[in-house]
């Protein structure tokens, strides 16, 4: 079904995103590009990258580093590869089809492996956290990216209203498939609370988990260890 959904956007993916966004996709991106650690390796992976916003971030901020952004739809890579080029970065980042689930890399190959807007449509989201945090180094980062609901029930409201009635309208205007951004908004409405997904990626082994709320809260960023091997932490630290 998600195959299906995104193959039919991808013309207008960038656009729409940024539009329905307010440009604030651009923020968040630099955000969580700005928090990744380089190690040993130099190394880095976008899982999910869509058309490599955010690998194209992480290139430039982390120059040296050889990134590599992998996703399920070739559409999607073929405008990845249009973005690079006219950016002058195909040089130092890879273009890869592969599954979520499935990351076709040896363990401890990446510094850090990110994922943005993208876990909420993955089905087994503790598997594929598992698999980000199998080809990280001992001591590396899994970055989570999501838009989730805000805690604050003042902002709460408009909010729904803006994901139920103003997305959509905005969609059936400039999008070929306006049940793309209808499924959007139901798996924003439906993505775990901010403390249960940080549980989630405990129970996928990532510790310490820190969580960064952003916007009001519409969009975190989860940042999980891969412990050291004989290290002991169970910490947890929220940060707005």
């Amino acid at each position: 079904m998600v195959k299906d959904i995104f193959s039919t956007v991808t013309g207008r993916y960038d656009f729409l995103t940024h539009l329905l966004s307010l440009y604030q996709d651009v923020f968040w991106r630099r955000f969580a590009a700005g928090k990744i650690q380089r190690g040993k390796t130099c190394r880095l992976l976008d899982v999910a990258t869509g058309t490599a916003d955010l690998a194209v971030e992480e290139a430039l901020r982390h120059a040296g580093c050889y990134v590599v952004a992998m996703d399920l739809m070739a559409e999607m890579i073929a405008l990845g590869a249009e973005k690079l080029k006219k950016r002058n970065l195909s040089a130092g980042v890879c273009l890869v089809r592969a599954d979520a689930l499935n990351i076709p890399f040896p363990s401890g190959t990446f510094d850090a492996a990110s994922i943005a807007f993208g876990i909420r449509n993955v089905p087994d989201k503790v598997a594929a956290l598992k698999e980000m945090g199998r080809v990280v180094v001992p001591g590396g980062q899994v970055l989570v990216l999501e838009m989730t609901r805000p805690g604050t029930r003042l902002f709460l409201r408009p909010y729904v209203f803006y994901l139920r009635t103003v997305m959509p309208l905005a969609a059936r205007i400039f999008s070929p498939n306006p049940a793309a951004y209808r499924y959007l908004a139901d798996s924003i409405l439906h993505f775990p609370s901010a403390s249960d997904f940080s549980d989630m990626m405990r129970k996928a082994g990532l510790s310490p988990v820190e969580s960064y709320s952003l916007t009001f809260g519409i969009t975190h960023l989860f940042v999980g260890r891969k412990p050291v091997q004989g290290a002991r932490s169970t910490a947890h630290a929220s940060k707005t």
